[in-house]
This record gives C-alpha cells, sequence and structure tokens, in this order.
C-alpha cells in the first residue's frame, strides 16, 4: 500500500490506497498531485465530496461500496450520477437525487480522522474547501 497526503481546509491527513483497488488506485495516481474543491454532500448524510461532472478516470467497479466508513473515501465512475469523489467523516449512506450510488473504495484515512468531523462540519457551514492530494 502506498500513502496519500490529503491537506483540506486547514487540515492534514494521511490516506492508504486499499489493494481491493488496483485499477482505481493506478488511475488516480497518474492524476497525483490532485487539487480539486471539496463540499458538503446533498444527499448522502456526513460526507464532503469533490463533483467531477463527466470526467472519466478510465476505471468500472471494483471493490464498491454504499456505505463508506469514516475516513473511506470512494471514487463513484459516473453512470446514474456525476463522477465524484466522496469522503465520509461521519454516518453516510453514498446516495444521489436518483437513489443509491456506489463507489470504488480506493483510500482509507490512517492518520487525522480525529479531525474529520471539523472538516465535514467547516465544509458544510463555511462552504467549498481546498483540497490536495499528493503522494506522501
Amino acid at each position: 500500500m502506498s500513502r496519500i497526503a490529503i491537506h483540506a481546509g486547514g487540515f492534514d491527513f494521511v490516506a492508504e490506497t486499499h489493494p481491493d483497488a488496483p485499477l482505481t488506485v493506478a488511475a488516480f495516481d497518474k492524476l497525483l498531485p490532485y487539487r480539486q474543491k471539496l463540499i458538503h454532500v446533498r444527499w448522502s448524510g456526513e460526507g464532503c465530496w469533490v463533483p467531477l461532472g463527466d470526467f472519466q478516470l478510465g476505471v468500472g467497479f471494483e471493490n464498491h461500496t454504499s456505505h463508506p466508513s469514516v475516513g473511506d473515501i470512494l471514487w463513484y465512475p459516473g453512470g446514474y450520477s456525476e463522477t465524484e469523489i466522496i469522503l465520509a467523516y461521519g454516518a453516510c449512506s453514498f446516495s444521489s437525487k436518483l437513489g443509491q450510488l456506489a463507489g470504488n473504495h480506493f483510500l482509507t484515512i490512517v492518520e487525522g480522522k480525529e479531525n474529520l468531523r471539523a472538516l465535514g462540519l467547516k465544509c458544510l457551514w463555511e462552504g467549498a474547501q481546498e483540497i490536495v492530494m499528493e503522494r506522501c
């Protein structure tokens, strides 16, 4: 497993890649360093997401779930809803206005998890936050 440093909303995290999502991990690795805006989810509960519109990573579903645990990061490859990255900071059931979705669990936060709720609430009450992901 490799490690990814994540800086978002003034907080620092470290995530490890998930061995059961090798295609997603390899494709995402080519995008690093990755810089976007992180906003609070609309349908999924306690999570934040990076909306990516029609962007295609070039991978299908692998190691996908609709119920990420705190600190899990999913890549939704698109289809029923737009492509996105979702980060669970609490109780999360990955959904869109069209219903339940499943995303590829490709990263898990292993350091800084205690600050996830603060990041989520910052996105909720203060709006979009810069997020940068890069190799450690």
